[in-house]
């Protein structure tokens, strides 16, 4: 028999104590029957990467340990299994945190709407998001497609983010028999030990992204504006995966960065760094309204674009193979560490899109597969931002110069150096463009071009002028 007050709390991208608005409101109600459930029901096409199954494997594990072993896990088709467990139970409550994907969307309506034909209380509440995405538009009601005047005049115009809670002090669990899964079984570990470097650079968990956010805020943010370009600096937060498993909320992030400046919202490393969760932010609105924007061109112009389809090339990019320094040390960084910094990414995608004129797709699903952070929201809105096709995109005509950004980014090669060590003895002078060296250079610096490290697999002023000529193409 349930206990006379319990409640089912759904865990899914919250997977936090701290800041957590539906456990609040389960131990309010009661005694809590705490669930995760392995979504095999969405688009095939958006189940997760590999790079992102092991992070959850062990964000899982760390949530659990947490709640002192009371996690309850399932695999399948959530429309199936809530409605069975809330009959098994009798349990008449359930709560959750919004999701933002179109097929959860999708799901959660049809969800609610059945409970609720049975009597069943649900809540949902928002533990990812800063501003919910209906609440901020323009003033005739329609949605903004600028980021400047959505989160310079829509969002910091709108109520201030609420503050984040505390955990619960007390919790109640509930412990019935239910056929439930254990963790191992969801299969989410590799079954060969890529990851092993991947494990080597991060803590997943509550633990690791609070610790996380404490070195960020003592060692970088007061040089933020300047030094998130730098990508041998580290000085980026490198908090987007625990922010996109809900390890975190912005609205922590958001007030830890406010108390840091003692919310002096002028200076501009703060105003740089809360403009970069609004990013976050504008892309999640983005995909809310307009949900096709994983899998279809923003801009419509771009639907008559002559994408190339180069596999070899497509393969080296994927590789770090192209031959293009700072390029190859961004996709080895992305391989080996599950992560790459924002500038590079920038740099990698413009090569993909405009040198090699390769859909931005093809890049879309690497990241998906090979990123810790890999986010629907953030991933899909980036890859059109870079490709021109997106809202208030980087225009198609701003070819990102591989060579030219190594040289402002990353001047002394260090970064280029810790991915590509075959480039090591290269002189500063050629190491983002080692073609250019002479021979008895490279001979000195032990480097043979197409033996120990690739020629550039395309010429970038003429890749260059080729993407401008395409795009000429599509502007009428």
């Amino acid at each position: 028999m349930p206990l006379p007050q319990s409640c089912l709390l759904w865990f899914r991208q919250d997977l936090r104590l701290t800041d957590n608005p539906a456990l609040v409101a389960a131990a309010a109600k009661g005694s809590i029957l705490p669930i995760y459930i392995y979504d095999t029901a969405h688009p095939k096409q958006w189940q997760m990467g590999a790079a992102s199954r092991w992070w959850l494997h062990h964000s899982l594990t760390a949530l659990d340990q947490s709640i002192e072993g009371h996690l309850r896990i399932f695999m399948g088709d959530p429309l199936k299994i809530i409605p069975e467990l809330l009959n098994q139970t009798g349990i008449r409550s359930i709560v959750w945190n919004r999701c933002y994907e179109p097929w959860q969307i999708q799901r959660d309506t049809q969800l609610k709407k059945q409970l609720l034909e049975d009597e069943i209380e649900v809540e949902s509440f928002n533990g990812t998001l800063l501003w919910e995405p209906w609440k901020i538009h323009k003033e005739d009601g329609s949605p903004y497609k600028v980021f400047t005047p959505y989160y310079r005049r829509g969002c910091l115009n709108a109520p201030e983010p609420r503050r984040p809670s505390k955990a619960p002090q007390k919790m109640k669990w509930m412990h019935p028999r239910l056929n439930d899964t254990c963790l191992s079984d969801l299969a989410l570990m590799p079954t060969i030990n890529w990851y092993e470097q991947i494990a080597a650079q991060w803590q997943p968990g509550e633990a690791g992204a609070q610790e996380h956010l404490s070195r960020f805020i003592d060692d970088n943010i007061q040089n933020y504006k300047q030094g998130r370009d730098y990508p041998n600096l580290k000085s980026t937060s490198r908090l987007s995966p625990h922010l996109h498993f809900g390890e975190i909320s912005p609205n922590t992030v958001w007030h830890r960065a406010r108390q840091a400046f003692n919310s002096n919202i002028r200076n501009a490393n703060l105003d740089c760094f809360l403009s970069e969760l609004g990013w976050r932010e504008f892309s999640y609105y983005q995909l809310f309204h307009f949900p096709d924007l994983p899998e279809k061109n923003f801009q419509e112009k771009f639907d008559r674009f002559p994408w190339g389809k180069d596999t070899a090339a497509l393969k080296a990019w994927q590789k770090g193979q192209t031959g293009v320094p700072i390029v190859d040390a961004g996709m080895r960084e992305l391989w080996q560490t599950g992560y790459m910094h924002n500038r590079v990414r920038m740099i990698v995608g413009s090569f993909l899109v405009k040198n090699l004129l390769q859909h931005w797709s093809q890049g879309e699903q690497w990241f998906w597969d090979c990123l810790v952070d890999a986010d629907l929201a953030s991933n899909s809105a980036s890859w059109q931002w870079v490709a021109g096709s997106g809202a208030d995109a980087a225009p198609y005509f701003r070819i990102f110069n591989p060579v030219t950004q190594g040289q402002k980014f990353d001047a002394n090669g260090a970064y280029v150096r810790q991915y590509c060590p075959e480039l090591s003895e290269v002189p500063d002078k050629f190491i983002h463009c080692p073609w250019e060296a002479s021979p008895n250079v490279l001979q000195q610096a032990g480097l043979e071009l197409g033996v120990d490290y690739p020629k550039p697999i395309v010429d970038l002023k003429a890749s260059r002028q080729r993407a401008l000529i395409a795009f000429s193409q599509i502007k009428s």
